[in-house]
């Protein structure tokens, strides 16, 4: 019987979160994507805690009209590398969540690098 796109995906996050896990020195940058939005947290694992977020729904980003997608996600990797700059994290372990490294999640990756995180 085959697998539906989510039970998938599903999969594949487990086994990406079997290898990776954020520490207070490196924390983790999570990736979640709806089929209008984007959102990112930088997770602590150790201590259970999220210590940044950023979302293409913040008003920076959602008051500019007629972006595509794959930019609103370039905005909100710039945004979260300038509140980690703020915070003094230099340092992140990606997670992509199971999404392919395509499109809007390497845009965001992209940008959060020029903003000068380091993964």
């Amino acid at each position: 019987m085959a697998l539906t796109k989510l039970e998938r995906r599903s999969r594949i996050r487990m086994r990406i979160r079997k290898k990776i896990s954020g520490t207070t020195e490196k924390p983790r940058l999570a990736v979640f994507r709806s089929n209008k939005q984007i959102y990112v947290q930088v997770v602590d694992d150790l201590k259970g805690e999220t210590l940044l977020s950023a979302c293409s729904r913040e008003k920076d980003i959602a008051g500019k009209q007629g972006i595509k997608k794959t930019e609103q996600a370039k905005l909100v990797g710039k945004m979260l590398a300038a509140k980690c700059k703020e915070k003094g994290i230099e340092n992140v372990v990606f997670d992509r969540s199971g999404y392919k490294y395509h499109g809007r999640v390497k845009s965001l990756a992209d940008a959060a690098r020029e903003g000068g995180l380091k993964f």
